[in-house]
């Protein structure tokens, strides 16, 4: 299925050294009347379908993603951002935008993405699980099945249906990261799997802020 997406990219005059969930809290506070730019009904209504606007913040550039309904939401307000005021205020010198449409799809040969943020693939009741397995090989099946989850999950929310197996290889590596203010164990690395999923979309648990954000890796040693 072909999905439309767009990629803003917003150049400050000094690197963001804030995480993305500042970004999105002020971008979402200064555009409120969009409610994909923060996915709440109400004040304590939150919408937890694939998130349609994700907020990257990699190697001190802010980025934003906008998937469908979210390009035109992006679209709408890019020229209106003339600075971010975190706990530090950067002001935004240019604004590039990428527009792309994208098969996601399964596909017959695999294809090897890397996390270029941490994966948070552990909630409350599968981390209890996973700490009690003791065997690597058991650790690697369940963050497997966990991977699978995830893109089957946001294949359901962008209205994919996903027909066949599509047969994870993970190598990750667990790392502690902040999320929400609480320390939690996410994963980088690279997996390989039979789907197509385009590049800087974000899988598991805090998409929207940035987590589980990959990249195809193109050719080998790349």
């Amino acid at each position: 299925m072909k999905i439309n997406t767009s990629y803003l990219i917003l150049k400050t005059d000094k690197p963001v050294n804030e995480g993305s969930n500042k970004v999105r809290g002020y971008i979402a506070n200064t555009f409120k009347d969009y409610f994909l730019l923060h996915n709440h009904y109400s004040e304590n209504s939150y919408s937890y379908s694939y998130p349609l606007i994700q907020y990257q913040v990699l190697g001190g550039q802010v980025s934003i993603l906008g998937i469908e309904e979210g390009v035109k939401t992006l679209k709408e307000i890019s020229n209106d951002l003339n600075e971010l005021k975190l706990e530090n205020t950067y002001n935004i010198t240019e604004r590039i935008m990428y527009d792309k449409t994208t098969d996601i799809k399964t596909t017959n040969d695999e294809i090897h993405y890397k996390f270029l943020s941490p994966w948070l693939a552990l909630n409350t009741t599968n981390y209890s699980k996973f700490k009690e397995l003791k065997m690597w090989k058991d650790k690697k099946l369940f963050l497997n099945n966990i991977l699978i989850g995830n893109i089957l999950s946001m294949a359901k929310g962008l209205g994919i249906i996903v027909d066949r197996k599509i047969y994870p290889k993970t190598h990750l590596d667990s790392e502690v990261t902040m999320y929400k203010s609480i320390m939690m164990e996410g994963f980088t690395g690279e997996f390989k799997i039979r789907f197509k999923i385009p590049d800087f979309f974000g899988l598991g648990k805090g998409a929207s802020q940035g987590f589980g954000t990959i990249k195809e890796i193109i050719g080998d040693g790349e």
